[in-house]
């Protein structure tokens, strides 16, 4: 599970992790956290894994959904470009569940992992450049070996327009911007700018083509409500479920 290169040597600053330093443990507070156990369980059957399977967890935060997978017996490996997070989610990590500070955008996984999941604006998404989500989805694929299955949360591009009246929307880049104020374990409070690339269906199949993914479903959820929905305006994510279709490549 080693990359090529030393991450920390090639991680570039990021606007995010002056956030997340602040935040700290208190980022587990925040209600969209709170729904962990039932991504799971949706997760886990949608990627259809197998018993001790390898998950990769790009933008793992303090660790819940590594956790999570780890109690059930999967072997996981969490990346966050947070110092902070990564030192919260190693105090307490179950045995199977391993986490290092990582930049997603210069991982170098080839082949390593039965699953990999990037949720809730995990890396993918965190990005105020379109070519640097396109460079983690890409880096997210070539982690999966053949058959492997994606999980990746994406912000609703057609909610953001529609309801995030206190956000600002660039339809050039498709990416929301808002000015928001987070609070960290003294009560502190702090004003950060938060930007979030947004996007639709159709963009995230495009995605998958480009990278070599058999797309196998696209939902409309929200946090602690993974069910299998088709997408709509109304839901604040999608979730991609796609597949690595080498074998299926291969074999035509």
């Amino acid at each position: 599970m080693s990359p090529e290169a030393d991450s920390s040597d090639e991680s570039h600053d990021h606007w995010f992790e002056p956030v997340a330093e602040h935040l700290g443990r208190t980022y587990l507070r925040y209600s969209f956290t709170k729904g962990t156990t039932q991504e799971v369980d949706a997760l886990e059957q949608w990627l259809q894994l197998p018993s001790g399977a390898r998950i990769l967890d790009v933008g793992c935060g303090p660790g819940r959904h590594a956790y999570e997978f780890a109690r059930r017996g999967y072997v996981v490996h969490g990346i966050d470009i947070s110092d902070t997070f990564i030192k919260l989610a190693m105090e307490s990590a179950p045995a199977n569940a391993t986490f290092e500070r990582m930049d997603a955008r210069f991982m170098s996984y080839e082949r390593e992992f039965d699953a990999v999941v990037c949720l809730c604006q995990g890396a993918f998404g965190l990005m105020t450049a379109s070519d640097d989500d396109q460079n983690v989805f890409r880096r997210l694929a070539r982690a999966l070996v053949p058959g492997g299955r994606l999980a990746l949360s994406a912000f609703n591009a057609y909610f953001a327009v529609k309801y995030h009246e206190e956000a600002t929307f660039d339809a050039g880049t498709g990416v929301s911007h808002e000015l928001t104020e987070v609070l960290n374990d003294l009560g502190v409070a702090r004003e950060v700018d938060l930007w979030t690339g947004c996007y639709t269906p159709r963009e995230l199949r495009l995605m998958c083509d480009t990278a070599g993914l058999s797309v196998d479903a696209i939902y409309s959820v929200e946090p602690g409500g993974y069910q299998a929905s088709a997408p709509t305006v109304e839901s604040p994510e999608y979730l991609l479920i796609a597949s690595n279709s080498l074998i299926q490549r291969v074999s035509v």
